[in-house]
C-alpha cells in the first residue's frame, strides 16, 4: 500500500513540476495535483506550492515529499499537455503506469518553439509595438534592436543563471542599437523605439500570474512572483537609464 501512495506521490509531483517549470500558477498545481492524487483514489493529499518549490503529503501515511524547482520559463502548451493528461487521469482513462509514461514524455519534449522562431517573433512583435508608438517608419529599425535584445538575453542566460543580469545586458544592448542609430540619422524618436524593443522581455506573465495567485488567496506565492516582476522591471529599467546617462 505504501508503495503505491509513493508510486502516486510521484505522479503527482512530476505533474506539479511540470506545470510550475512551464510557467502556470500555483493554485493551479495545487488543484491539478490533487485532482490526480484523488483520481488514484488518495483522497486527503496535502499539497503547499510555491515559486520555487512543491511540497506534497498524504494524511494518514509517513510520506511526505518536497522537490526545488530552480528553473521557470514559459511554455504554456506543457501546461496544457498536463492538463490534458489530469482530465484523461480523472476520466479513469489512464493507469498509474500509463500516466507517468505519458507525463514523462511531456517532460522530454524540447520547447514548444526553436530559438530562432522565438527571436523572429520577438523582433517582429517589438516592431509593431513601435510602429504602433510611432509610425510605420519605426518597424524596420525597431525589428533591428528588438530581434537582438532578446538574442542576447538567451545567450547571457545561458551563461549567467542570474535572470536579473541578462535582462539589464538585453535592455542595455537595445537602447545601445537604437542610440546608434540615431547617431546614423536611421530614427527620430528613440523613446517609442526604446519601448517597443525591450516590450518581449517585459514581465507580462509573471504579473499576470502574481494577480491570479493573490486573488485565489496566495498570498506568499502572489508576493514572490510580484517581486520577481518587480525585478525583471527594474532590471530593464535599469538597462534603458544607463545607456541615456551616456547618450
Amino acid at each position: 500500500m505504501t508503495e503505491r501512495v509513493n508510486d502516486i506521490v510521484d505522479v503527482c509531483l512530476l505533474a506539479g513540476k511540470l506545470m510550475l517549470e512551464s510557467g502556470g500558477e500555483t493554485y493551479r498545481v495545487e488543484d491539478t495535483m490533487g485532482r490526480i492524487a484523488a483520481a488514484f483514489g488518495v483522497s486527503r493529499s496535502h499539497s503547499y506550492v510555491t515559486p520555487t518549490g512543491i511540497m506534497f503529503s498524504v494524511e494518514g501515511t509517513n510520506v511526505t515529499r518536497f522537490i526545488r524547482i530552480s528553473e521557470r520559463s514559459t511554455d504554456l502548451s506543457k501546461v496544457a499537455l498536463v492538463n490534458h493528461i489530469s482530465r484523461r487521469i480523472s476520466n479513469g482513462e489512464l493507469s498509474l503506469d500509463g500516466a507517468r509514461k505519458e507525463l514523462e514524455r511531456v517532460q522530454q519534449q524540447p520547447l514548444g518553439y526553436p530559438f530562432w522562431q522565438q527571436t523572429a517573433a520577438a523582433a517582429a512583435a517589438s516592431a509593431c509595438f513601435a510602429s504602433l508608438l510611432g509610425g510605420m517608419n519605426h518597424f524596420p529599425p525597431s525589428l533591428l534592436s528588438g530581434g537582438m535584445a532578446f538574442w542576447c538575453f538567451e545567450m547571457m542566460h545561458r551563461l549567467v543563471k542570474i535572470r536579473f543580469f541578462a535582462e539589464f545586458f538585453a535592455s542595455f544592448v537595445a537602447g545601445g542599437i537604437v542610440l546608434l542609430m540615431e547617431r546614423a540619422g536611421l530614427v527620430g524618436d528613440v523613446g517609442n523605439m526604446m519601448i517597443g524593443s525591450v516590450m518581449p522581455l517585459v514581465p507580462g506573465l509573471a504579473i499576470t500570474n502574481a494577480v491570479r495567485d493573490l486573488m485565489a488567496g496566495h498570498l506568499i506565492a502572489g508576493l514572490s512572483r510580484g517581486a520577481e516582476a518587480f525585478l525583471t522591471a527594474f532590471a530593464i529599467g535599469t538597462g534603458i537609464a544607463f545607456i541615456l546617462s551616456i547618450r
